[in-house]
């Protein structure tokens, strides 16, 4: 070691006990960020088979394939749930006390896995929301090759489980690892129904407590975010309701915990919305004011 770094070396040493908050040292170990990435994409290449790796899967050896993924998965993501358990609780030397974290770690994972068929039954409707929904899609190989906004639905998908399954750490990890591969930002704790699809996906914000239904379609930079920005308000519903069947177009903003978008409610480009919105609505903006008005088969125009 050159000698002419040693007090930059000390001086940096120094630092962790002078700057604090941003240490984490004589603490257990933390769920590692590259361990996270390649769970994420083991459970991508579990999830669509022969589309995320270059081993070739056919029937005769599909199941020998996967069990050796579930068995690798299990066991790596059961270490990273654990490391995150022991540090919500404040651990910082494993020992006998860390036992029941060990396990409630390893029932978590199962739980968890046990998920899979059915994230992908409704993964099979966001990629058929997908080539129902973009008449430049040709086929679902195509949708789950090279459409980002599937990525993200998936890593959501997986996210959300461990989220409501009071894992720490690693689902704002494993969505803001998708975040910056697409540049779409869905946090964990978001509710989305079934046949979701982001068309264009780039830059589109769905914020923690947001409720989605069924059948929505967001293009990009759609933010559906908070009003509030007050850490008192981190426990309440900040974030606005989608119903079912809405399109959202380019660059609209839905903020509020009270606000909600009515069902087959279309909402044009680049408006800003803070109040709700009734069902069969249709807003646009037009010289520079917000307008809504209600579907041809209902009565009554009417300005918000």
């Amino acid at each position: 070691m050159r000698d002419d770094l040693t007090p930059i070396i000390s001086a940096i040493v120094d630092s962790y006990d002078t700057v604090g908050a941003i240490n984490h040292i004589d603490g257990p170990n933390l769920p590692s960020r590259p361990s996270i990435r390649r769970i994420l994409n083991d459970l991508q290449a579990l999830i669509f088979p022969g589309f995320q790796s270059e081993e070739h899967i056919a029937r005769h050896n599909a199941r020998f394939l996967v069990a050796e993924r579930v068995g690798s998965l299990a066991g790596r993501l059961s270490e990273e749930i654990f490391r995150s358990l022991c540090f919500h609780q404040g651990i910082c030397h494993e020992t006998e006390d860390t036992e029941p974290y060990r396990h409630e770690a390893q029932k978590i994972t199962f739980s968890f896995l046990e998920e899979v068929p059915e994230i992908r039954r409704r993964l099979r409707l966001d990629v058929q929301a997908a080539l129902e929904g973009d008449p430049a899609a040709r086929s679902t190989e195509e949708i789950i090759l090279a459409y980002p906004g599937l990525e993200a639905i998936m890593a959501h998908r997986l996210a959300h489980e461990l989220w409501i399954r009071e894992v720490p750490l690693i689902p704002r990890m494993m969505s803001e690892e998708i975040h910056g591969r697409t540049g779409i930002d869905i946090h964990p704790g978001a509710t989305i129904g079934d046949s979701f699809f982001i068309d264009h996906a780039t830059g589109v914000v769905v914020g923690e407590s947001t409720i989605i239904g069924a059948h929505v379609k967001v293009y990009q930079g759609v933010t559906i975010g908070a009003l509030s920005v007050h850490k008192r308000d981190a426990n309440k519903k900040r974030h606005p309701t989608i119903e079912d069947n809405v399109t959202i177009y380019a660059g609209a903003t839905i903020l509020g915990g009270e606000t909600t978008i009515g069902h087959n409610s279309i909402i044009g480009g680049n408006v800003w919305i803070t109040s709700s919105v009734p069902p069969f609505s249709r807003i646009y903006s037009r010289a520079g004011e917000f307008q809504t008005r209600r579907e041809k088969s209902r009565t009554g125009d009417f300005q918000i």
